[in-house]
């Protein structure tokens, strides 16, 4: 029976719909929007999981305004998310394009550069701490081959932060590609054979044909890409620890110092609170921007 009529005949009435959808807004209320209320309630207290918490009104804030430390993880952060998300996105988008030639596009090739997508980021990060190694790691033998002076990857602050950024790009361009390699298979093939016979060359079909067909693929990784980028956390707690310095700490990383270390649950609530809105207000952009982008 078509789905129309079982529709008119009230099959799937209101109320039964809502009961399919109640478990996940369950889940939701409970696992996440009542926990984020609490947050923001523990932000104006002192709560430090032993004594009794007391309403403090903006300290926190104000505290945070002065933690050079905090400031400095959201620097780090920032950094983190602008040498990361272009060049995952433009390895990404040249994996995809290559991937998408017949001779090269086949099951080993896309599994050997999506394998590392899908790999424990922890034991990823345990895996570049021995390349990373000062005295037996590949890439200060690499350097040392070529006549260059070997460096202390994840000990010197000029190179920790870096370092993770790399290691960073390297597990993501999987992803990125799966997701460019998909809007690629989507593109019709009217439109590069009309421009094969106008006589355009390779370079400007993919100016002007492959990247705009990709818009969508590419702002859908630009976005997610940004807040997994707030959310960095478990790559540099194994690899630096935040250290040397605080030169690799992030603000994930120090609501953890905070909460799980220290115990200051109120401090740790406030710092998450400028993380959410921080993600709220990327993602509001986001959204403001794509809707824009669709109008037109």
């Amino acid at each position: 029976m078509p789905l129309k009529m079982l529709l008119r005949k009230n099959h799937f009435s209101d109320p039964v719909a809502y009961l399919l959808i109640a478990p996940f807004y369950l889940m939701f209320l409970y696992f996440i929007f009542i926990p984020a209320l609490e947050v923001i309630v523990y932000s104006f207290t002192d709560f430090n999981l032993f004594e009794q918490k007391h309403f403090i009104g903006l300290n926190n804030y104000v505290k945070l305004l002065k933690d050079d430390v905090f400031l400095k993880s959201i620097q780090n952060t920032l950094i983190y998310l602008l040498f990361t998300i272009v060049p995952m996105m433009a390895l990404g988008m040249l994996a995809a394009v290559v991937m998408n030639i017949k001779w090269v596009n086949t099951k080993v090739a896309r599994t050997f550069i999506f394998t590392p997508y899908i790999v424990s980021m922890v034991a990823v990060s345990m895996v570049w701490m021995l390349l990373y190694d000062p005295s037996h790691g590949i890439f200060n033998r690499i350097l040392i081959a070529l006549g260059m002076s070997p460096k202390e990857w994840l000990i010197d602050p000029q190179w920790s932060l870096f370092s993770i950024v790399l290691m960073s790009i390297w597990k993501g361009v999987g992803y990125n590609m799966i997701i460019f390699l998909a809007g690629l298979q989507g593109i019709p093939r009217d439109l590069y054979e009309a421009a094969d016979v106008d006589g355009a060359g390779k370079w400007h079909q993919f100016i002007h044909i492959t990247v705009p067909m990709l818009a969508p693929a590419t702002f859908f990784l630009f976005v997610t890409g940004i807040i997994a980028s707030f959310n960095v956390f478990e790559q540099v707690n194994v690899m630096t620890a935040g250290g040397p310095v605080n030169s690799t700490t992030t603000i994930v990383h120090q609501i953890y110092l905070r909460a799980f270390t220290e115990f200051k649950m109120g401090y740790a609530s406030a710092q998450s609170v400028v993380l959410l809105l921080g993600v709220l207000l990327i993602t509001v952009l986001n959204m403001k921007f794509g809707a824009s982008k669709h109008k037109k």
